[in-house]
């Protein structure tokens, strides 16, 4: 029999990529880390930043975590690193916990992770419903919106606070002291990301006016060539270039943080005590759900878009775990698997965790060679380049009026409830109501698909047929039938008839023993017949079965039914095991 523990299963996606590897993946691998490395650099910068971190943290994670991740995880293709998903909760701990405590709060996320992977429950988060992931999606893109606004505009705000509304109040105090030039500088940017791809398709308006401005073939391929290139990447540079060559009265990453470390970081044990620990379970436990939502449901993608095999979802999860353990202790932030990048390597030809592992040694020589030129990135380009990041990740359409009708009331409820508890609240406030929320609708839904239907009186037989699942959302319905057999003529035999009847859990259980009682009460007879497996399995299980054989048989103990009465029956019922 397979282990309940998945450890004896550890076994990385690496290993049965580099099976048929050959010299051909390997130089598409190579070209594809190399393309996500440059691509990541200004995110994991921009990432970082906004969580209120130094730039070298969002690096040094998108290195360590990065390569990690793709050397030890369940997918193929996917990417390990900062996520614009982390922003507002990582902000939030540093805001009321301080950096140390975020340190102690994802390493023990990462131990979280690990174990969900070990015990197999990576399968269980996609119990967790689209609406509410569109919700909380929805939700945290206007938040890092919110967030970006003071850096867009050049705002001088000495610390920002963490909720959404004390943010604005914030910058609503400070509007006085609006950067136009910064407001420039990120405007271009947000601009240029979002017509820049359109360099890449001939077919575009955009390729036509190139066309027609460059009016040479070779000049044409040249456009094509620097169009090709990570959008993030030309704006990083042409307009950090603009600013320092125009001397733009601009913050930068130099006049805020004093610039990047050029060496590696170094290892470092923050104060740990049990009683940390305890106070930070809610982060914690939101650090872990959100980076297991955010990995899986990334590598899904990746597994639809890139046609790889599917991905072993407790094998992505260790590796994440043992990612988020490694990377605080070096200064680090969360990781977990990144989508835009993740995209990006699949098309540009990534096809093992080979390229993940190269992109995490691209930006490893970047930031070993070039670290002093990162001093002077203007922080609104990095804003631009993050307001960009939430524009692409927010499901807007979902919200219109028009897609709104095509979904259920519940669908709504949970969606429209979980985007405004992230706003207005928290994310971990949102992803808890939103749960609890969609247990509440699901019983409901299904105790309303449940049913008692009479289907003939003709004494001495009462019969009924019963549909659906018989659990505690819908046991109440039964009381119907228990209440017409407590009128019902003595002697009477009540017959239900389960072929339709396909769950059974112990409140049901409950539910048809007050039903025997009732009908023993008036010297009746109760016969369950035609069961399904499941609710077979339960009644045995649970004693009712003998309960009814002794009934027929007329021997009911009064230990066994203390509230039944001991009345001779006479078996006019098959037994259990033949209804």
């Amino acid at each position: 029999m397979p282990s309940p523990l998945n450890l004896t299963r550890f076994r990385p996606r690496l290993m049965d990529a580099l099976a048929d590897y050959n010299r051909e993946r390997f130089f598409k691998d190579l070209g594809a880390g190399a393309t996500v490395g440059i691509v990541a650099l200004p995110l994991a910068m921009a990432f970082a930043i906004a969580s209120g971190l130094k730039p070298e943290a969002g690096i040094w994670t998108a290195i360590i975590a990065g390569f990690l991740i793709s050397l030890l995880g369940g997918s193929a293709v996917q990417i390990g690193g900062p996520a614009g998903a982390f922003i507002v909760i990582v902000y939030g701990i540093v805001e009321r916990y301080g950096l140390a405590n975020l340190m102690i709060s994802t390493a023990c996320a990462g131990v979280l992770l690990f174990m969900a992977g070990l015990f197999g429950l990576g399968r269980l988060v996609r119990f967790v419903p689209v609406s509410i992931v569109v919700g909380f999606t929805n939700g945290i893109a206007v938040l890092i919106l919110l967030s970006q606004l003071k850096d867009l505009l050049g705002l001088s705000v000495e610390k920002m606070p963490a909720d959404a509304f004390s943010q604005l109040h914030a910058m609503a105090l400070q509007i006085g002291t609006f950067n136009p030039y910064a407001f420039a500088l990120g405007l271009a940017c947000v601009a240029g990301l979002l017509l820049w791809p359109l360099l890449l398709r001939e077919e575009s308006k955009v390729g036509h006016a190139v066309l027609r401005v460059v009016g040479r073939v070779a000049r044409l391929r040249a456009v094509q060539v620097v169009a090709s290139l990570p959008g993030p990447i030309i704006a990083l540079v042409t307009l950090t270039l603009v600013a320092y060559g125009l001397e733009l009265p601009v913050e930068t990453i130099g006049t805020r943080f004093g610039g990047i470390p050029e060496g590696a970081p170094a290892f470092a044990l923050p104060d740990f005590s049990w009683e940390t620990v305890k106070q930070l379970v809610t982060p914690t436990l939101t650090l872990a759900l959100l980076g297991a939502i955010e990995s899986l449901l990334c590598a899904r993608v990746a597994d639809q878009i890139s046609g790889q095999p599917r991905h072993d979802p407790n094998q992505e999860l260790m590796a994440q775990g043992i990612a988020n353990v490694v990377t605080p202790f070096f200064g680090g932030m969360p990781a977990t698997g990144t989508i835009a990048r993740t995209v990006t390597n699949i098309r540009s030809g990534g096809s093992s965790p080979i390229a993940g592992m190269v992109h995490a040694l691209t930006l490893l020589a970047v930031v070993l060679l070039a670290a002093p030129l990162a001093r002077h990135v203007p922080l609104a380009v990095l804003a631009g380049i993050l307001v960009f990041v939430a524009l692409n990740m927010g499901e807007w359409r979902e919200f219109t009026p028009g897609q709104l009708r095509h979904f259920s009331r519940h669908y709504r409820l949970l969606m429209l409830g979980t985007f405004f508890l992230t706003v207005v609240f928290d994310l971990t406030v949102a992803v808890q109501a939103g749960i609890v929320l969609a247990c509440a609708l699901f019983i409901r839904r299904m105790s309303r698909l449940f049913s008692v239907e009479l289907v003939t009186l003709q004494p001495p037989v009462l019969t009924y047929r019963i549909y659906g699942a018989l659990f505690f959302g819908a046991a109440a319905k039964l009381d119907e039938a228990v209440n017409a057999a407590e009128r019902a003529p003595r002697g009477m035999t009540v017959v239900l008839d389960a072929t339709h009847l396909i769950y059974l859990d112990a409140s049901g259980i409950d539910a048809l023993r007050q039903l025997h009682r009732a009908v023993l009460a008036r010297d009746g007879l109760l016969r369950v017949e035609s069961l399904q497996p499941q609710p077979r399995e339960v009644i045995e299980r649970s004693g009712f079965a003998d309960e009814l054989v002794a009934a027929r048989a007329g021997v009911m103990s009064t230990s066994s039914m203390p509230n039944a009465p001991r009345t001779p029956m006479t078996p006019t019922a098959p037994p259990l095991d033949e209804s």
